[in-house]
């Protein structure tokens, strides 16, 4: 990944919306940009404000414009014909032209799979940022929605906003100031659901302001529950809620 590709993680960044090794890249290269800093710091404080700002529906051909003006570039795998080629030339060959021959076939076949796995990865990468960019595009969907209500509430030194969408049955988790958890813990979200608490994804415990898409429905659940978990995040709450918000009606 590029400097010029990093810089432009700075909003998916913000909206938490990077996993795996981007996440980490893009964290080693913050620590040397002031610029990057600065642009999330600004998206960042823009995601919490949008929690509660009045939205406008924008126009449906909005979202094709935009699509259509990101580059995607994929590899193509190379053709098998020319290494049949190759191929038949060695059966041909005798002697010494035979032995060489044999070595341009190893050597295509090496180049051929160093290719092939060039292109998965480039399939891998187009993934994940496919991916990404859903995430992005939900999160904003949610705090855009014309029905999103919010609620919001003091969590664990910090602040906190839960705004809820019903038409799309989505929730998202705006944090602003809160606390770093303990060293190797984290704070996990939860649906309180019919007297049950199923879990809603994992905030970053690096970060003391996020906007989280909350992963799973809402699906009538009566509120939101945050504990601290350990890294990685627990099948069931370990802990006392540090902060309790009723779903919005």
């Amino acid at each position: 990944m590029t400097t010029a590709d990093l810089h432009a993680l700075t909003g998916a960044y913000a909206v938490h919306a990077l996993d795996g090794e981007e996440h980490d890249a893009f964290e080693r290269h913050l620590a040397e940009c002031d610029t990057c800093r600065q642009e999330v710091a600004e998206f960042t404080a823009t995601t919490g404000r949008l929690a509660l700002a009045a939205t406008v529906r924008p126009r449906p051909v909005m979202r094709e414009q935009v699509l259509q003006r990101i580059p995607t570039v994929r590899q193509v795998p190379p053709s098998a014909a020319p290494l049949e080629r190759v191929r038949r030339g060695v059966q041909r060959g005798r002697g010494p032209a035979r032995w060489a021959l044999a070595a341009s076939v190893a050597a295509a076949a090496a180049f051929g799979g160093t290719a092939v796995w060039q292109y998965e990865r480039a399939q891998d990468a187009s993934h994940r940022a496919a991916q990404a960019q859903q995430r992005v595009e939900d999160l904003a969907g949610v705090l855009a929605a014309p029905d999103a209500k919010s609620r919001s509430a003091k969590v664990a030194g910090g602040a906190g906003t839960l705004v809820v969408s019903a038409e799309r049955d989505q929730a998202v988790f705006v944090a602003s100031g809160m606390p770093a958890p303990p060293r190797g813990k984290v704070y996990q979200l939860w649906f309180a659901d019919g007297g049950e608490m199923r879990s809603a994804g994992l905030m970053d415990p690096d970060r003391s302001s996020q906007a989280v898409l909350m992963q799973g429905a809402v699906d009538g659940a009566s509120g939101v529950g945050i504990t601290v978990e350990p890294a990685g995040g627990s099948k069931h709450p370990t802990s006392t809620p540090v902060a309790l918000l009723g779903v919005p009606a």
